[in-house]
């Protein structure tokens, strides 16, 4: 900033010591420049500092961190420009630390958060987890008896989430899957509205079959089109799909395969188009008694409203990562899937090439949610968990 002959006696005048405090931390984000500056409208007046403290709760961040902050006491444009210019400047690395720091223990911790009143389902959180991260769809569906906690996982996903919509599928024709009408004006509906997001939709099974074909595009090729009233458009709709749905009969019956099998309530054209489809049954007398002990034991978890802004912009900062696979686990995914099909007269759903999609897929949105650019050994290790909890009938 320009200084005046009567403003070089200004930087004689001395700091306080609060003042000096907050300008030594500083010099980690700003340089010696702006330091100056800085100290110069602090001695004038024009300028406050203070410091802001990240109120984020211990489940997700044990880590308090310190945020400065510089704001102008002046109506002066040119004070308040370089007051904002400075902050934003501290911001910006002050929260790339924090990201940093926090991305080591970003799998457990935002896993946990995900309906964390929910006992239970924790291998379906890590997988859900993950989809929050992924830059290419992953498509999940919970597929099991009601009142277990299916919704409560869409939804804690849907509110982590940068963008996110939620939609239930007895209330929805695939006009409002797809568009909106208010009047004449055509407005985007639940899947391009969650554009590079994620679209939960609970209770799939009570879409109507002919309502399917929006879906199938929004899943497959990533838009919707609409072609009504003399209007023709095409919308981005590149989503990733998390839905719940109720067996037939709304609650499995029987144990072997085929008897699970025939409670499906989708045919092979829908379900084939998830990466991973969970089962998830209604917990036996020992599981419950498991469950209530834990419930028992259990300190109340909630989370609020800043480790919610904390973790969206989180997720915005990892999807900047161009993550890749290196070429030495190509094989062990290979023998991974491989064994994986000469058992799959044991589990509900056939082993195709989606699955190995998936399986790349998920590998890169778990080191991209510990801001790596290189899937590791560690990535892959809990992918496998996952698939193989996946493809179970017994949990």
């Amino acid at each position: 900033m320009e200084k005046t002959v009567g403003d070089f006696f200004m930087l004689f005048r001395p700091l306080g010591s609060k003042d000096r405090s907050i300008l030594k931390q500083a010099k980690e984000y700003l340089d010696p420049e702006n330091i100056k500056d800085l100290a110069f409208l602090l001695k004038q007046k024009k300028i406050n500092a203070r410091i802001k403290y990240l109120s984020i709760s211990k489940d997700l961040f044990h880590q308090t961190e310190e945020c400065i902050v510089f704001e102008a006491n002046t109506k002066d444009s040119e004070v308040n420009d370089y007051v904002t210019e400075a902050n934003l400047q501290i911001q910006k690395k002050f929260f790339k630390k924090q990201y940093k720091a926090f991305a080591k223990h970003a799998p457990l911790r935002i896993s946990k958060l995900i309906a964390s009143h929910i006992i239970g389902h924790d291998v379906i959180k890590r997988a859900v987890a993950l989809q929050l991260f992924a830059s290419d769809p992953i498509h999940i569906l919970l597929l099991g008896d009601p009142a277990i906690g299916k919704t409560d996982i869409l939804r804690g996903a849907a509110d982590m989430h940068p963008i996110s919509t939620y939609g239930l599928g007895s209330g929805m024709s695939g006009v409002g899957l797809a568009v909106t009408m208010i009047g004449d004006v055509v407005e985007p509906g639940l899947l391009p509205q969650a554009d590079q997001g994620i679209a939960c939709i609970d209770e799939l099974n009570l879409l109507k079959q002919e309502n399917y074909g929006a879906l199938y595009n929004a899943m497959e090729k990533g838009f919707i089109t609409y072609d009504k009233k003399g209007k023709h458009l095409k919308l981005d709709a590149r989503i990733r799909l998390l839905a719940t749905a109720n067996p037939k009969g709304d609650k499995f019956t029987g144990k072997t395969i085929k008897e699970l099998q025939k409670q499906i309530p989708f045919d092979q054209a829908l379900l084939s188009r998830f990466h991973l489809v969970f089962l998830v049954k209604r917990p036996d007398t020992y599981q419950f008694l498991k469950i209530t002990d834990k419930i028992l034991k259990q300190k109340n978890k909630s989370i609020t409203k800043t480790d919610l802004e904390f973790l969206k912009s989180y997720i915005c900062y990892a999807e900047q990562l161009k993550v890749t696979l290196p070429d030495i686990y190509h094989q062990q995914i290979v023998s991974f899937v491989h064994d994986l099909k000469k058992k799959e007269q044991h589990g509900l759903l056939d082993i195709s090439p989606r699955l190995v999609v998936g399986i790349k897929r998920m590998a890169m949105a778990r080191a991209r949610m510990c801001l790596r650019e290189k899937v590791s050994q560690e990535d892959i290790n809990e992918i496998k968990t996952i698939i193989e909890r996946g493809l179970r009938v017994d949990h």
